[in-house]
C-alpha cells in the first residue's frame, strides 16, 4: 500500500505560467520556490501538479463540480474526491456514515450505494439546516431511501446533535465515518468538529471538506476572506488540541505512477481517530 501523505498544496500566486506543447515545457515566472523563473518538462510530475492546481481553480469557477450526478441525484463533488472517498469506505467498511450538508442528496445516495454493494446493512444520516421539499421528496422516493435518514436542523445545535446521537445508538455496531459538508466558515466547521468527534470510531475519519476555499479566494466567484476562513484551518486548529486525532491523507491502495498528491477540493480534510483513543 502506498502512503499518500500530501495533497496539492496551496502555492504562491503565479505571475505567469506558460505551457509550450511544441517545446514540451512548462515555465513559471516567479516560481513558488522563490526563483525568478523555472522551466520543467511538460510531462513531468511537477508540471502535472501545477497544471492540476490551476485546473482546480478554473474548474471551480466554471462550476465543474456541479456537472455530475450519482444514481439520478446531483452530487456536487469532483470525481477525484468521490473515488478517493470510495477507497476509504471500501477499506473501512462503516456501518454508519453521518454527513452534514444534504443539498440534492447525491452524496447520501453515493454512500448508500457503496454500502449496499458491499452487502453492509448500514445507515446514512444526512443533516441540513434546510432540506428543500423537492430534494426531500426525491431522496425519500429513491431506491436506496431505506438506508437514509434525514434530519433538518442546525448541525451544531444541541437538539440536532442529540438526534444524531440517538440514531447512532440504534445503528449496528461497526465503524462510524463523519463527513462535514455544510457551512464552510472556519468557526462553523470547528463547532461541527467538536460536536461530532465523539461519534467517530477509532481508525475512522472525521472529514472537513472543501478546504480548497483557501485557493479560491482570488477567483471571480471567490471571496477574499476565504484565504484564512476555510475548513482546513478549522481542522488544523482542532487537531492541535485533540491528540486523539491526526491529520493524514488516506493511503492510495493502488498506484503505478510516480504521483503522490491528491487532486482534491478537500486539502487538510482527513482527521483520523487513532486506534488507541
Amino acid at each position: 500500500m502506498i502512503s499518500c501523505s500530501k495533497t496539492l498544496h496551496a502555492r504562491l500566486p503565479f505571475m505567469k505560467l506558460s505551457l509550450d506543447t511544441h517545446a514540451r515545457t512548462l515555465t513559471w515566472e516567479d516560481h513558488p520556490d522563490g526563483s525568478k523563473a523555472r522551466t520543467v518538462d511538460l510531462y513531468s510530475r511537477e508540471a502535472f501538479e501545477a497544471i492540476s492546481h490551476a485546473w482546480l481553480k478554473v474548474g471551480w469557477n466554471q462550476k465543474y463540480p456541479y456537472c455530475f450526478s450519482w444514481f439520478g441525484r446531483p452530487v456536487i463533488q469532483i470525481p477525484e474526491d468521490l473515488i478517493r472517498t470510495q477507497e476509504v469506505i471500501y477499506t473501512l467498511r462503516p456501518t454508519l456514515i453521518i454527513e452534514t450538508g444534504v443539498a440534492h442528496g447525491g452524496s447520501l445516495i453515493f454512500y448508500a450505494s457503496l454500502l449496499k454493494g458491499m452487502g453492509i446493512a448500514g445507515q446514512i444520516i444526512g443533516v441540513d439546516v434546510e432540506i428543500r421539499p423537492n430534494n426531500r421528496r426525491a431522496i425519500e422516493a429513491h431506491e436506496l431511501a431505506g438506508m437514509i435518514t434525514l434530519i433538518e436542523g442546525d448541525s451544531v445545535s444541541p437538539q440536532t446533535v442529540a438526534q444524531v446521537g440517538t440514531l447512532r445508538g440504534r445503528a449496528a455496531a461497526g465503524p462510524v465515518l463523519v463527513i462535514l459538508d455544510s457551512c464552510h466558515t472556519k468557526d462553523h466547521v470547528r463547532r461541527e468538529l467538536d460536536a461530532y468527534a465523539s461519534f467517530v470510531t477509532p481508525g475512522s475519519y472525521l472529514v472537513a471538506t472543501d478546504g480548497s476555499m483557501q485557493w479560491l479566494h482570488d477567483v471571480p466567484r471567490g471571496t477574499p476572506e476565504w484565504r484564512h476562513d476555510h475548513p482546513s484551518a478549522a481542522a488544523l486548529e482542532f487537531a492541535n488540541v485533540h491528540p486523539e486525532f491526526e491529520l493524514t491523507v488516506p493511503a492510495w491502495p493502488f498506484n503505478e505512477s510516480d504521483l503522490r498528491e491528491n487532486i482534491t477540493h478537500w486539502p487538510g480534510a482527513w482527521l483520523r481517530r487513532r486506534n488507541d483513543s
